[in-house]
């Protein structure tokens, strides 16, 4: 798009289904290296990407190309399909549904890279529960905590 100038920041938060920690030290770098393609292939910069046994958070300079629904699809589809060709996890691995989208302003992607990268420092004090309920509130999103976490039944 010729003449399209655009600066959006997204950091995406979503979470392995039942919210079991099953993203093993062994193989999140792969998964990672993986998740970073997608998102290059969609033509979008990945500026960090890092999370837990059970959770992701990647934050992205998105392009106007794409809506966000769309790349999130392509991500969580081709990331759960890509685990399961690899066979890291006994069983079949799936994402939770759905996901968390919050937009930044540049002043602020410096302090998101680092609360990003210090994931495991920052779980030492705060489940990911917690973690994205404070992510919901900040940010003034409505929500019925009913329809945030599939339990496992």
């Amino acid at each position: 798009m010729p003449n399209t100038y655009t600066q959006v920041h997204i950091q995406f938060v979503f979470a392995v289904k039942y919210r079991d920690g099953v993203i093993q030290s062994s193989w999140k770098d792969e998964l990672y290296k993986y998740i970073t393609g997608v998102v290059q292939g969609n033509k979008h910069k990945l500026i960090s990407i890092n999370g837990m046994a059970d959770h992701i958070h990647i934050l992205i300079g998105l392009r106007p190309t794409q809506s966000i629904s769309n790349l999130m699809q392509d991500i969580k589809g081709s990331s759960s399909k890509w685990i399961n060709e690899k066979k890291f996890i006994k069983g079949k691995f799936e994402w939770q549904e759905g996901y968390g989208a919050f937009s930044y302003g540049k002043s602020q992607i410096k302090h998101v890279i680092e609360y990003i990268e210090n994931q495991e420092l920052h779980h030492r004090r705060k489940t990911f529960k917690e973690e994205y309920l404070d992510f919901l509130q900040k940010f003034d999103v409505d929500y019925d905590e009913k329809y945030i976490f599939k339990e496992l039944v």
